[in-house]
């Protein structure tokens, strides 16, 4: 059902997470909310191009232009939203998983974030509404098996999670921030700790 658009391209263990960059803005940025190497369980590595969306569009088209091409529109369509500032991480078990959407992949385990930052509340709101990455929430009242919305969720009114045995999904608008969280191969308990991370930064 979910094919995961995050992706990033190949890279060696010893390749250092990227450091968020100061800010004098009030809000967090999205390269300090967006998942850091002490929020994912031991032996997964970071892929490079993580951090903030320029670094890893530039590194995406290098190892997939088309995929990159297609969510270079993604995100030009966030920024015309409102959208001041994105990230997105990613860390997989296996290097050249890097290379794969990894919600297509049913061996390899990876976690990805992203979050994106807006002008207002009322922004991030609109473009939680509208679908990040091809991910929309699900209509009110929808019954679909593993499907969760709302408060149940615990990420807040404006969330929805998708747990399916193989890929699990979280995606939520919280003040000027929208996020989103896909964990591949991996159990409940690194899925919900992985949210419960990014959840409080998005102040």
């Amino acid at each position: 059902m979910l094919v995961v658009l995050l992706l990033m391209a190949c890279q060696g263990d010893t390749h250092p997470v990227f450091s968020p960059s100061p800010s004098a803005s009030p809000h967090s940025q999205p390269t300090a909310a967006v998942l850091q190497s002490g929020d994912v369980p031991a032996g997964l590595i970071v892929c490079v191009g993580s951090g903030p969306m320029d670094v890893y569009l530039s590194v995406l088209h290098g190892a997939d232009p088309t995929l990159a091409t297609r969510l270079t529109g993604e995100w030009t369509r966030l920024q015309l939203q409102g959208a001041t500032a994105g990230a997105i991480s990613t860390f997989t078990a296996s290097s050249p998983a890097c290379n794969t959407e990894l919600g297509a992949m049913t061996n390899v385990k990876g976690v990805s974030s992203f979050v994106a930052r807006f002008g207002d509340e009322g922004q991030a709101d609109r473009a939680w509404q509208s679908g990040i990455f091809g991910f929309a929430p699900p209509a009110p009242g929808a019954v679909v098996p593993g499907l969760t919305r709302g408060t149940s969720t615990g990420l807040g009114i404006s969330s929805f999670t998708y747990d399916r045995p193989s890929v699990r999904l979280a995606c939520w608008h919280r003040s000027v921030f929208v996020a989103l969280v896909v964990v591949s191969n991996l159990d409940l308990t690194t899925f919900t700790a992985a949210t419960a991370a990014i959840d409080p930064r998005l102040n």
